[in-house]
């Protein structure tokens, strides 16, 4: 079991062996491309659907934002006159896909929903390209935590 969600969102991906490796909250110094980096709790929003708030032992209910980043080349150069794309297209939509609707068994919290909302390409130097991917993970609030050890 993960002891965290960006933890289950790798162990979910690690398992789908897209020959990429995930890191949380940030790749190895001179890690090569592609690699994907999965940053949690980017906002937290209560969700409101149920939950009695006025009773200390009720279950709080969150919606945490998950930002789920592929790193990747965008070509590749074949001789002088020649560049190769390298980006696999579609990978970023496998990944979302992978993780919409997916229960994240590995999380040590009780996750209801997971929605990929939103992919979004960015272009970045030195022939690097990132998609990101939103993921809405609709969850149970740990009382370890919000309570100090």
């Amino acid at each position: 079991m993960a002891a965290t969600t960006s933890g289950a969102i790798k162990a979910r991906l690690e398992g789908l062996q897209l020959g990429v490796p995930v890191f949380r909250d940030g790749a190895r110094p001179k890690q090569a491309p592609p690699f994907v980096v999965v940053t949690e709790a980017l906002g937290i929003t209560l969700d409101t659907a149920n939950g009695d708030f006025g009773d200390p032992d009720a279950e709080i209910n969150i919606i945490e934002t998950v930002a789920v980043d592929l790193i990747e080349y965008a070509r590749s150069k074949e001789n002088a006159e020649k560049a190769r794309a390298m980006e696999r297209y579609g990978l970023a939509e496998t990944i979302a896909r992978a993780l919409h609707g997916h229960g994240l068994p590995a999380h040590p919290a009780k996750v209801t929903a997971v929605r990929a909302t939103e992919i979004d390409r960015f272009p970045i130097s030195d022939n690097r390209v990132r998609a990101s991917i939103k993921v809405l993970i609709h969850r149970e609030l740990l009382r370890s935590e919000v309570t100090p050890a």
